[in-house]
């Protein structure tokens, strides 16, 4: 069943090659699809479009449709092209011919992209939450692991002392900032595409307004040919900042798996947390830090991917764009599967707490010492040679720890600040606004509308 059926006969190889895959990840889109049916069909009726009656049956035919998805039972089989035309030919068997009013006005063109907009800022604070909860954990390993001193580095060479505390820390605000591209990101999704038809309007008097209230959404996409210009770009900029959690998360990876080489030897692994080899007894290997880091450097390709697929594409709608949905989808799903795997993982490194006891970090206490003589009165310039020709002739000897006391220094990691931030920015995505509550907002709407009568 095709809606752009003339009567002619395409090959169903064509069809196949064209819907087999998508129709996948139309199912997923099918709870927002159904509201913004909703939403477009309650417009229809206040812009006198549609009457009355025929919204009522396509409301009732659409909430029993929303119903069935929320049940997990819908399935776009190969009689039905897309979720579109699933929808609109479902319709006709409790709507009547009131199913073939629900198009009117828009086109699959806006219908799709309205579908993915919705999906984006759902799936976006979703995503938020649990990168808010990974932050947190890192948070309170910062906190438990203060006093756990280890070396900082310069150029892979010894440089001042540090702490798995600030370490810790640091990658919790770097999910900060993560946290922010997240939210700026999402923010684009947060306009309504919808009544822009095929990228050029419609003749009919349509209220686009109502629709995008209907379906929170912050403002319009304003002129129709933008709306399709919009396919890749938005995708684009969500991609963007999901590449930018995997940088941060394969970031950390990478720090666990070389504190636990022999070299170093700052961090083990509890044995539940390695495998082994089938020929080496006495190995236990990270295999689970080392698949985290690869799969986030493939998560940091898809924003060129997105390019890729939609550089220099002609105006309005193409084709091309349909191939969007895997990609993003996809991305979304190994984040959270990423973030949940660090999540689970993190809080199981056992970390060595006697690290600086070692005599071969003894030079790296040298700045420590430079300091003392600054705060004693010798230039600053005068104590870094004389402490770097003690180093330089072997004959160097640390007598301490000086006290760190400015945010983000050993002794004030500045965790407090950066739990702060991050709470201001998850008040960003409490508008999540989940098709139940866009189904709900609407009924709700329609109700009060019929009492007020």
């Amino acid at each position: 069943m095709n809606l752009w059926d003339k009567g002619g006969k395409t090959q169903e190889s064509t069809i196949s090659f064209t819907c087999d895959r998508d129709r996948h990840y139309d199912e997923r889109l099918a709870p927002y699809d159904i509201v913004g049916s909703m939403a477009h069909t309650v417009m229809l009726e206040k812009c006198r479009i549609i009457g009355p009656d025929e919204k009522a049956r396509l409301i009732s035919g659409l909430s029993l449709l929303f119903a069935e998805a929320g049940k997990g039972n819908l399935q776009i089989g190969k009689e039905y092209e897309d979720i579109h035309s699933y929808v609109e030919f479902r319709l006709q068997d409790n709507a009547g011919e009131a199913a073939g009013r629900l198009n009117t006005g828009r086109s699959r063109n806006d219908q799709i992209i309205t579908d993915i907009h919705l999906w984006l800022r759902h799936q976006s604070a979703i995503l938020a939450v649990e990168i808010h909860k990974l932050a947190g954990l890192f948070l309170e390993l910062s906190k438990n692991n203060e006093s756990a001193l280890m070396p900082g580095f310069t150029h892979m060479q010894t440089a001042m002392v540090s702490s798995f505390g600030l370490w810790f820390a640091a990658y919790a605000e770097s999910l900060c900032d993560d946290l922010q591209l997240l939210a700026d990101a999402s923010s684009f999704t947060n306009a309504s595409p919808l009544g822009t038809a095929a990228g050029y309007g419609t003749t009919l008097a349509i209220d686009r307004k109502l629709t995008a209230s209907l379906l929170k959404f912050d403002r319009l996409i304003v002129t129709s040919p933008y709306a399709q210009m919009s396919r890749g770009r938005t995708e684009r900029i969500i991609a963007n900042a999901i590449a930018s959690v995997a940088n941060s998360l394969g970031r950390f990876s990478s720090d666990v798996l070389l504190f636990m080489s022999p070299g170093y030897g700052f961090i083990t692994l509890p044995d539940d947390l390695t495998t082994g080899s089938s020929i080496m007894p006495h190995k236990k290997n990270p295999d689970l830090f080392e698949l985290i880091r690869a799969r986030c450097n493939k998560l940091q390709c898809v924003p060129n991917e997105i390019v890729m697929m939609t550089t220099g594409l002609p105006p309005g709608y193409n084709r091309d764009y349909q191939e969007l949905k895997a990609v993003l989808f996809d991305s979304f799903d190994e984040m959270r599967d990423l973030v949940a795997a660090v999540r689970s993982t993190a809080g199981g490194l056992i970390i060595k707490r006697d690290i600086m006891n070692d005599g071969r970090y003894n030079d790296i206490y040298s700045v420590e010492e430079a300091n003392k003589m600054a705060l004693r009165g010798m230039p600053f310039r005068d104590a870094y040679r004389v402490v770097a020709s003690m180093a330089g002739s072997g004959t160097f000897e640390p007598t301490g720890l000086n006290d760190y006391t400015h945010i983000g220094s050993i002794g004030n990691t500045g965790t407090g600040l950066i739990k702060k931030r991050i709470e201001k920015i998850m008040v960003g995505f409490r508008k999540a606004y989940s098709p139940q509550e866009l189904f709900d907002s609407i009924i709700h709407g329609e109700l009060n509308s019929q009492y007020s009568r």
